[in-house]
């Protein structure tokens, strides 16, 4: 893709915020002027296996509740021509950045850290679904504690093997993969989230991977060879049988994760501190200041403007989400091909790599049938849309 989107959906796009394996990640405002984290998916993410696998992931994962640890998913359209989903913004820097910048977390931090994760995968397993790409770039540290990002994008996480091959890649991703993926193994289970939050924690801890090489294919083999251990250097010895268990080679090796947040709340009570009071100083040694941005350039009552003049452009028939409209029909071949590609052929994607400039054209699918609106109720993009317009009008003088 080339710059930026001026509109994804019904979110006015401000800028990059950056881009991965996945695709591009963009700052955006709802109409109603919240801010939003949007993810652009790959063009070459685009098939109907995947899109059908992401329209089921997508409708789950906005039933994960009771817990602050995981962003929420507000929104997604899985037949898009370039798929994307609308995650709750979290301002602050991520747990890489942190260790990079300012060295490893104490104990008691990488305790606190391990527990809240811990209980924030908890509600994600929950509802049936897994996080299955957790690494410390995916964990941000803002002022009310860690949040995981990336949720609810398992479904594009489901390629086959051969994306080991692509190139390009970043070798980070590659670093953070369970045996079983590394592998080919599929349909992994919550184990795989656990080896995940092991290696954050070490990261945390140490400031490195468990397994490293100048080639992801030297990495790949370290991490599939159950005689190669992994990497515990510099781990402090509180952590080390904990961290050592989440990273065994047999995922039936590794503790579930209620064992994983009474080990980490051992270690706190070992060192004088309740979860809370852990917390807090988590919160204090690792939060920014970084507030939910502004658009540069724009005074408030240009951005009500803009909002209101694209919030006109939605299409009035189109119901408050893609995801509450009834998915497109697949042409008969493509249902072929669905049937053929929904086996067992499921590992983890290890690009992490910026997105392909070039926008492949996606497969032939049908348009969703429109939805009608409910009696008496105007369109949620024209109620908006009038909504900003008597806002902007009321303040001339800003």
């Amino acid at each position: 893709m080339t710059g930026v989107p001026e509109q994804i959906g019904r979110y006015v796009v401000d800028r990059e915020l950056g881009s991965g394996g996945m695709g591009e990640v963009f700052l955006a405002f709802s109409p109603a002027g919240d801010p939003v984290a949007v993810k652009l998916i790959r063009s070459d993410r685009l098939d109907p296996v995947t899109r059908a696998r992401f329209e089921k992931e997508a409708l789950i994962a906005r039933t994960v509740v009771g817990t602050n640890r995981v962003a929420r998913f507000l929104d997604a359209d899985p037949y898009a021509e370039r798929p994307w989903l609308a995650m709750e913004y979290v301002p602050g820097q991520t747990l890489l950045t942190h260790v990079d910048g300012t060295g490893p977390l104490p104990v008691p931090l990488v305790a606190s850290l391990g527990a809240l994760l811990a209980e924030g995968l908890q509600a994600v397993h929950a509802v049936g679904l897994l996080h299955r790409d957790l690494k410390p770039q995916n964990v941000m540290l803002g002022v009310y504690g860690p949040v995981l990002i990336d949720f609810g994008l398992g479904a594009f996480l489901d390629t086959s093997k051969d994306t080991l091959s692509h190139s390009g890649m970043i070798i980070g991703t590659v670093r953070c993969m369970p045996p079983e993926q590394a592998l080919g193994q599929t349909k992994v289970k919550e184990s795989a989230d656990v080896y995940g939050l092991g290696i954050v924690l070490l990261y945390a801890a140490t400031g490195h991977y468990p397994y490293d090489g100048a080639r992801w294919e030297a990495i790949v083999g370290q991490v599939a060879n159950p005689d190669h251990a992994p990497d515990l250097s510099g781990l402090p010895v509180a952590l080390t049988p904990l961290i050592g268990s989440m990273l065994a080679h047999d995922p039936a090796d590794r503790p579930s994760l209620d064992a994983v947040m009474a080990g980490c709340t051992s270690v706190l009570s070992t060192a004088g501190l309740s979860p809370m009071e852990a917390r807090h100083a988590l919160i204090d040694a690792t939060a920014s200041d970084e507030r939910v941005p502004t658009p540069p350039g724009n005074d408030p009552p240009a951005v009500w403007e803009r909002l209101a003049k694209r919030a006109v452009g939605l299409d009035e028939a189109e119901t408050d989400s893609p995801l509450d409209s009834p998915p497109p029909v697949v042409s008969e071949p493509d249902k072929e091909d669905a049937a053929e590609g929904a086996g067992d052929n499921e590992a983890t994607d290890v690009s992490d790599s910026p997105a392909s400039n070039e926008a492949s054209p996606g497969p032939a699918i049908e348009a969703p049938v429109p939805v009608p609106q409910k009696p008496g109720r105007p369109p949620a993009s024209l109620r908006v849309a009038e909504e900003l317009r008597a806002r902007y009008a009321a303040q001339p003088g800003l």
